[in-house]
């Protein structure tokens, strides 16, 4: 009765593979497992069988049952799949006709700048930093040698949080990063607690927030890339060469760079840099300058044993250079006539 129970398996799991459909699988289901099935009537005559036999046909009917229940099951989702396909087809819809000329689209000609300077600066051996975009008055200031005092903390120009509206959240003054500088204190600090460095090589791109009216050369929110090398006996001239190099592989072989004296709090000696433009002129581009040994002893580095140089300039600024475009705001607008063309 074993042999019995197992050809009506086999006969079942062929006849299930050639269902055509699902009416016939159901058909058959029944057939084959339904309560007037062969194996049913099998089942019942069990009864008259002694305990040993009754034990052998038991396991061969449940073992016929689970392949046969597994074969209408893998036949009904391949039929289902079918039927779908087919009620998909039927229901497709050519709408050419009414999406008219499709564009493809790309990133944001401020994103490809900033994508842009980030491979330049990789493939000098730089690696990218972030932080966070809300920051706290010491990352933002006193890490930096920006004193109590200092015009930048003005509420003209700082973008102030309060923090008594935001849950679990010290009391500790936050605000609206004003540069991607404080993630040159994040990177320092990271670097001695973490024990990776010094020697520190990293460019840190990001968003910045400003008290600015919007007008044709500046944004409330924009985006700055800041440099930040840390090593044993780096020199103004580590920095010149630095910049030089990335004017040449942002800008082309052609154009060059200079430095003029300048002041930064962070800084010292500090500097602004220039790059030649196509017609002769020179443009400025941004500041850098010598690690100020307060920044480097408040980031827990000594600065007899340690310099550095650290640069920064505004990423939309550097996009408004390269693409010849006379307005920044026309980089927020959404023009799509205006972004197509990058």
């Amino acid at each position: 009765m074993s042999d019995e129970v197992s050809q009506l398996a086999d006969e079942g799991v062929a006849r299930v593979a050639a269902a055509a459909d699902l009416d016939a699988l159901h058909e058959l289901e029944l057939e084959l497992l339904g309560k007037r099935s062969r194996l049913t009537a099998v089942k019942a005559t069990m009864r008259d069988l002694d305990p040993e036999q009754r034990k052998t046909v038991g396991a061969a009917l449940n073992a016929a049952r689970t392949r046969l229940e597994e074969a209408v099951t893998g036949r009904r989702t391949e039929l289902e799949s079918a039927a779908r396909r087919v009620q998909l087809e039927a229901e497709r819809l050519d709408l050419t006709e009414h999406l008219g000329r499709a564009t493809v689209g790309h990133a944001h000609p401020i994103t490809q700048t900033w994508e842009r300077l980030e491979d330049v600066f990789v493939g000098m051996g730089y690696r990218v930093a972030d932080g966070p975009e809300v920051e706290t008055d010491w990352f933002n200031f006193e890490a930096l040698n920006l004193p109590p005092s200092h015009p930048a903390r003005s509420l003209w120009d700082t973008l102030y949080l309060d923090p008594a509206g935001l849950d679990g959240v010290a009391a500790e003054q936050l605000l609206l990063r004003t540069h991607t500088s404080p993630v040159q204190a994040r990177t320092m600090l990271a670097a001695v607690r973490d024990g990776w460095g010094p020697p520190i090589y990293v460019v840190c791109p990001g968003r910045v927030y400003r008290r600015d009216t919007a007008d044709a050369t500046h944004l409330p929110v924009f985006h700055q890339v800041e440099g930040l090398v840390v090593d044993r006996g780096i020199t103004m001239g580590d920095l010149s060469g630095t910049i030089e190099t990335f004017t040449k592989a942002y800008f082309g072989a052609d154009l060059t760079s200079r430095m003029r004296p300048s002041y930064f709090p962070f800084t010292e000696p500090s500097a602004e840099f220039d790059i030649s433009g196509p017609d002769g002129e020179w443009l400025e581009l941004g500041g850098c300058g010598m690690v100020h040994p307060n920044v480097l002893r408040s980031c827990g580095l000594d600065p007899e044993e340690w310099t550095g140089f650290a640069f920064g300039f505004g990423i939309d600024r550097l996009a408004k250079v390269r693409h010849h475009v006379e307005d920044l705001r026309d980089f927020i607008t959404n023009d799509q006539r205006f972004l197509e063309q990058f």
